[in-house]
C-alpha cells in the first residue's frame, strides 16, 4: 500500500517579512508615540556623539578617516569634516557609543541609536535634500528591527557571549540605510544577507579585566556595515536570503536555535519597539542605573555624607557578577571603561557626590580619594531571586556608623518608559554632552538643534541638523 507523505513546508525566513515591512511602511503609519520617541532618540544619540568626540577612540577614528580621505558626503558630528557615508557612519557610531550614554531597550538589553541614527543620517546626507519625516521613518524602522532581534533571543547576554547591540545593529543599520535609499524588497533581503556576513560583536571586550576600546567601536562597525550592505545591494550584489532563520542563519548559528520567532514578525509595521526605549541620565552601563538611583535616593532621604557610611551591600543577579568582578578592579577602576562597567564605583560616586556626571568617568575622576574610600566599602551579594534575562531591579543596603540599616529598591531606573526623561531633561543632557565636545560648538546653534529635533517632522532638509552640530569654520 502506497502512503503519500505530505511535503515539509518550510516557513519563509523572517528576513522576507521584515524587508516587506520596511519597504512598505510610511511615516503616516508610525504611531505618535513612536514618532516622538524617535525624535528624542535622534537628539539623544547626536548628543552622545558630541560628548564621545573627546573620549578615547573618538579623535583616533577621526584621524584615520582624514588619512583615508575620499568623497565628502556625510558630516562627522562635532568635528565638521565630511567623509564618505560608510566612514561617517563608523565614526559617528563609535563616538555615539563611546561613553555608554546612549539609549537602551531595557528588555532586549541593547542600544539602538548609534547604529540606526548614524547609518540613516550618513545616507541622508549622501543623498541630499532628505526631509525629517524620511529620517524619522528610517530610524524608527532600524531601531525597531534591532529591538525585535534582541527580544527574539532567548540566551542571556552573559551566557551567550554575543554583544547584542552591534550584532543586531548591523541589521538595524541596514534597514535604516535601505529605507533611506528606497531599496526594493528583493534588494533589502540581499542587504540583510550582506549585513549578516559581517555581523559580529562580543562581550569579551568588557568582562574580566579586558575593557578594550573595541567596545566603543563595535557599534561603529555595525553602522558602517549597514550602510555598506545597503549600498552594495543597491548595486545588485546578493547576500544569503535566509539570513535570520536559515540552517546557518544568525539565530541557528549564533544562538543554536534558541530564539522566539514571534517578536521578529508579529505586529510589523503597526507596533514599533522604538516607543519602548529608555534614555540614560548617567554615562555608564544601563544595568548600573537602578543601583545609582537607589544610592541617590538613600543619600537624599537620609542626608547621608560619605563619612556616615560603614558598609554598602549591592544585591546582584549572578555570582560572580560581571559588573562587580574582579572586585578590586571594580572598586578602583584603572581605565574609563572599567568605571563605566562598575556598579561599586558608580554607587560610590552617587553616595559621595549626590549626582553622577560625564566627568565622573574621566581618568582624572578615577583617582578621587573620597570616592575610592566609599567604593572600598561596596560589596556585592548574590540574590538568586533577581531575574537574569532582563535588567533587574536594584536593591541596596547601607549600614551607617551610628548603627542604622538603610535599604532602597528601584524597579524602573530613571529614563525607563515607566519613569521617563522629559524633553527638558533630554535637552539638559544634550547641553552637558556639548560641554565635552572635542571642538567648541556655538551655543545658539545647539539651542537651534534641540528645537529642530523637537519639530523634525517639519524639517525639509536634515543636513541642516548636521550643520548645526559642526564647529564654525
Amino acid at each position: 500500500m502506497n502512503v503519500e507523505v505530505a511535503p515539509v513546508v518550510k516557513e519563509q525566513d523572517a528576513a522576507f517579512a521584515i524587508a516587506r515591512s520596511v519597504v512598505r511602511t510610511r511615516f503616516e503609519a508610525l504611531p505618535s508615540k513612536a514618532v516622538e520617541l524617535t525624535k528624542q532618540d535622534i537628539l539623544d544619540t547626536l548628543g552622545c556623539c558630541i560628548a564621545g568626540s573627546s573620549a578615547a577612540a573618538g579623535k583616533e577614528v577621526v584621524e584615520l578617516g582624514r588619512e583615508f580621505g575620499g568623497k565628502p558626503e556625510s558630516t562627522i558630528i562635532a568635528f565638521g569634516d565630511k567623509m564618505p557615508a560608510p566612514m561617517a557612519a563608523f565614526i559617528n557610531g563609535t563616538t555615539g557609543h563611546a561613553l555608554d550614554f546612549d539609549d537602551t531597550h531595557d528588555k532586549a538589553v541593547l542600544h539602538v541609536g548609534p547604529a540606526a541614527v548614524s547609518a540613516a543620517l550618513a545616507v541622508a546626507e549622501r543623498m541630499g535634500e532628505v526631509n525629517g519625516k524620511a529620517l524619522i521613518t528610517a530610524v524608527a524602522l532600524g531601531a525597531d528591527l534591532i529591538c525585535r532581534m534582541g527580544l527574539a533571543t532567548k540566551i542571556p547576554l552573559q551566557k551567550g557571549g554575543w554583544m547584542f547591540s552591534p550584532l543586531y545593529g548591523y541589521f538595524g543599520a541596514t534597514a535604516a540605510a535601505g529605507k533611506m535609499l528606497g531599496l526594493t524588497e528583493e534588494q533589502l533581503i540581499n542587504a540583510f544577507g550582506i549585513a549578516y556576513c559581517q555581523a559580529a560583536g562580543n562581550l569579551q571586550v568588557n568582562i574580566d579585566d579586558e575593557h578594550a576600546l573595541t567596545k566603543r567601536m563595535q557599534i561603529g562597525f555595525a553602522a558602517k556595515g549597514g550602510v555598506m550592505a545597503a549600498l552594495l545591494a543597491q548595486k545588485g550584489l546578493t547576500g544569503a536570503r535566509a539570513s535570520m532563520e536559515g540552517r546557518w542563519g544568525i539565530y541557528n548559528l549564533h544562538h543554536r536555535g534558541e530564539y522566539d520567532r514571534a517578536p521578529l514578525v508579529e505586529g510589523l509595521g503597526e507596533e514599533f519597539e522604538v516607543a519602548n526605549l529608555s534614555f540614560k541620565p548617567y554615562s555608564c552601563c544601563r544595568q548600573i542605573h537602578a543601583h545609582v538611583d537607589a544610592a541617590l535616593q538613600l543619600r537624599r532621604e537620609h542626608g547621608l555624607q560619605p563619612d556616615d557610611i560603614q558598609d554598602v551591600t549591592i544585591y546582584v543577579n549572578t555570582d560572580p557578577h560581571w559588573l562587580c568582578h574582579p572586585l578590586e578592579l571594580r572598586r578602583r577602576p584603572i581605565e574609563e571603561v572599567h568605571a563605566q562597567f562598575s556598579i561599586p564605583y558608580s554607587v560610590a560616586v552617587a553616595l559621595t557626590k549626590g549626582k553622577v556626571l560625564i566627568k565622573d568617568y574621566s581618568l582624572a575622576a578615577l583617582k578621587e580619594p573620597s570616592v575610592l574610600r566609599v567604593a572600598d566599602k561596596v560589596t556585592p551579594k548574590y540574590d538568586p531571586s533577581l531575574p537574569t534575562r532582563v535588567i533587574p531591579p536594584a536593591r541596596i543596603e547601607i549600614v551607617t556608623r551610628d548603627g542604622r540599616k538603610l535599604t532602597a529598591e528601584v524597579v524602573d531606573a530613571k529614563g525607563h518608559p515607566n519613569n521617563p526623561m522629559s524633553w527638558d531633561e533630554l535637552g539638559d543632557k544634550f547641553r552637558d554632552c556639548v560641554s565635552h565636545s572635542a571642538e567648541p560648538l556655538a551655543k545658539d546653534k545647539i539651542e537651534q538643534a534641540i528645537m529642530l529635533c523637537a519639530r523634525l517632522d517639519e524639517v525639509s532638509d536634515v543636513s541642516e541638523l548636521a550643520r548645526l552640530l559642526s564647529p564654525d569654520s
